[in-house]
């Protein structure tokens, strides 16, 4: 099965959940739990990972798939993968709880560690954005796409950093180098952060505290092809899939090559506590 072919399917699946998504939003008529790591699952959440378990394994039953939904396997199993799909069902769930419509489905392909398919679909802004390796980035609004690109950095404009909506702004202090200019612009899910950094509308991201791999492999994917990237916080790229745990260390998410973060974000405090 071609390329292409997976990323149309993963572009259905992705529009098929955020379908069912919906109904549970706008409807309010969905019911809520804390789960053992303390963040929180809906039955939303649930649903749209069974619509899209179901697409995958129907049309693609030899690939395997990881989810946040579904009980990860031990590495010495899933590490023996050459390639699998890494869902987040609603990322952002909390945002799609307090209705602020920031939350979208996540599905990417993983090959050899490295997600090279990925499709961000966020229904409540009706918003499609994929990528896939060797073909650049896309944003579909619903009545035509458009291919994007990060923003180019030039000295003399401020800094865009994006940020959670609940964000406390004293904390990005700790790790922004203040001789800069800032702006702020709050979004909720934290890979449609990384989209707005693919499409232009921000500089970085710092993530502070956790995530899991389906929280970045799908945007990742995006961002790279558009011409940025995602750093851990000892400033190499997030793996995936090599680990025992499936839970991402802080990073930071970047657009152009040119970004000087090597000065904007402080090094010294960054690799002892992001």
């Amino acid at each position: 099965m071609t390329d292409d072919k997976l990323l149309s399917i993963a572009l259905d699946a992705a529009k098929l959940a955020g379908k069912e998504v919906l109904g549970f939003y706008r409807k309010r008529n969905f019911t809520s739990e804390i789960k053992e790591d303390d963040s929180p699952v809906t039955s939303a959440d649930l649903a749209a990972n069974a619509t899209i378990m179901e697409q995958l394994k129907t049309l693609t039953p030899d690939i395997p798939i990881i989810s946040e939904e579904v009980g990860p396997l031990p590495l010495n199993e899933r590490g023996k993968w050459q390639r699998y799909w890494l869902l987040d069902p609603i990322d952002g769930t909390g945002e799609f709880i307090i209705g602020s419509g920031d939350f979208a489905v996540n599905i990417a392909l993983v090959e050899n560690g490295w997600p090279t398919i990925g499709v961000i679909h966020a229904p409540e802004h009706h918003l499609t954005y994929f990528g896939q390796t060797g073909s650049g980035a896309f944003k579909d609004n619903g009545i035509s796409s458009k291919q994007i690109h990060v923003e180019p950095y030039t000295p003399d404009r401020r800094v865009k950093v994006a940020i959670s909506r609940r964000q406390e702004l004293s904390l990005m202090g700790r790790y922004l180098n203040t001789d800069y200019d800032f702006d702020y612009v709050a979004l909720g899910s934290c890979s449609l952060k990384n989209c707005l950094i693919a499409e232009g509308g921000a500089d970085c991201y710092l993530r502070i505290g956790p995530t899991g791999e389906w929280d970045t492999g799908a945007s990742q994917c995006i961002l790279e092809q558009a011409g940025g990237t995602i750093l851990d916080s000892e400033f190499n790229p997030l793996s995936y899939n090599k680990r025992g745990t499936l839970m991402n260390p802080d990073f930071v998410s970047l657009g152009a090559k040119e970004f000087p973060w090597q000065k904007i974000i402080k090094p010294h405090r960054a690799k002892r506590d992001f």
